[in-house]
């Protein structure tokens, strides 16, 4: 499948330039996927700390992925004429400011209204970032490029989650608000040493929306989204209270399961680099099929720590190299309008992450925690028979 033409790196800069500036933003998608993620490993601390069950303060995460799902969109377009660089150090200056609340909340009300706050900042960063990693990678490294930022989305797992969860068993939940929002300082001052000036390229506008809306393959796309984001974070939201609850494990059981699924995400962008864009409707069907095994198996290799670990490094992987070529065909079929297409890509996602925490904890308090595994499979189930229909008729993949 063909990249985007994106434009090229600014005149002057070589490869080496070019390579940092990649790495400059994927240490923002590091920072800003471990905030979002980051509540996934203190359901049970946030709880405790007002007397509500996990679940119930699950629905925090509904609310901040549905935030950023109304927002992206509207808040690209307000801000498509201004120069990159510059918008993504306000984007950090508002994120940081919310993390400070968010660690001082005394009330889920406080805290809720400051996580909100944070959902604006990530509603911005992640409508424009995957464009200008393309625009600033160097020539004939964009797959790279994109597969190095995926990498700063799993090392959230792998360090972030995880790292966040320690901090918060030994030293409170607040204190990992605070050290992310510490770590967003020095990020945002990488950022501002790093980038060129980006003025806007390719951004589109509002009337780019009902051009995007019309081409079917895309909006295939995005009906695929819905369903396995949805899937995945069905289980994903609530596998600390499943791991301990039901599967009855260990608190330092659910940290490795946590710290596994994150690295083998890294695994799953490293097969999407080496083949998801020669051969990437096949990559994408054994993607999907994959993830749907592994959430319908995870009552099974939950039994046994060593079989729960085995099954968690496939399904990290699988998710990896479920997403990516998602957002590569993305920027291949809204070249024209990049930043619209990556907010509406963004908006979906956190709309589908928002739909899966709150279908994960209807389920888990009324049907039991028991039943997500299942009903996340038959969701990813669905996933596949839907790429496979679209295929034959829109040419969803190219292939």
């Amino acid at each position: 499948m063909p990249m985007p033409t994106p434009q090229a790196a600014p005149q002057g800069s070589d490869r080496h330039a070019a390579w940092l500036g990649v790495l400059a933003l994927t240490l923002g998608a590091f920072i800003f996927n471990t905030s979002e993620f980051v509540p996934v490993g203190l359901l049970g601390s946030i709880g405790h700390s007002f007397a509500m069950r996990p679940e119930q303060v699950g629905l925090m995460l509904t609310l901040y992925a549905w935030l950023v799902a109304l927002a992206s969109l509207p808040l690209m377009l307000a801000t498509r004429a201004w120069e990159r660089r510059s918008l993504l150090l306000w984007v950090f200056a508002l994120f940081v400011a919310c993390q400070a609340l968010t660690g001082l909340a005394g009330s889920f009300t406080v805290l809720v209204l400051a996580r909100l706050g944070v959902a604006l900042a990530h509603a911005v960063f992640w409508s424009i970032t995957a464009s200008l990693v393309v625009r600033v990678a160097p020539e004939g490294k964009k797959a790279q490029a994109l597969g190095l930022l995926a990498t700063g989305t799993t090392l959230a797992m792998v360090l972030g989650v995880p790292l966040g969860r320690i901090v918060g068993d030994a030293l409170g939940w607040r204190n990992s608000f605070w050290l992310i929002g510490v770590v967003a300082v020095l990020v945002a001052l990488v950022l501002a040493r790093s980038l060129p000036r980006l003025p806007s390229e390719n951004s589109g506008s509002l009337a780019s929306v009902p051009v995007l809306l019309r081409r079917p393959a895309l909006m295939a796309v995005f009906g695929l989204q819905v369903l396995v984001v949805t899937a995945q974070f069905i289980m994903y939201s609530y596998i600390e209270p499943w791991v301990q609850a039901q599967a009855g494990h260990s608190s330092q059981v659910t940290t490795a399961v946590l710290l596994l699924f994150g690295a083998c995400g890294m695994l799953g962008s490293l097969l999407f680099s080496r083949w998801g864009l020669k051969v990437p409707l096949r990559f994408l069907v054994i993607a999907l099929a994959t993830l749907a095994l592994c959430l319908g198996l995870l009552p099974v290799a939950g039994q046994a720590v060593w079989s729960l670990y085995a099954l968690t490094v496939v399904w990290g992987a699988a998710v990896m190299a479920v997403v990516l070529p998602m957002q590569a065909q993305v920027l291949h079929l809204s070249r024209d309008a990049t930043d619209v297409g990556m907010a509406i890509f963004s908006g979906v996602f956190n709309l589908a992450i928002g739909a899966g925490a709150l279908l994960g904890s209807q389920i888990g308090q009324h049907a039991g925690l028991g039943y997500l595994s299942s009903s996340a499979a038959v969701l990813a189930a669905l996933g596949l028979a839907w790429t496979l229909w679209a295929q034959r008729r829109w040419q969803m993949m190219a292939q």
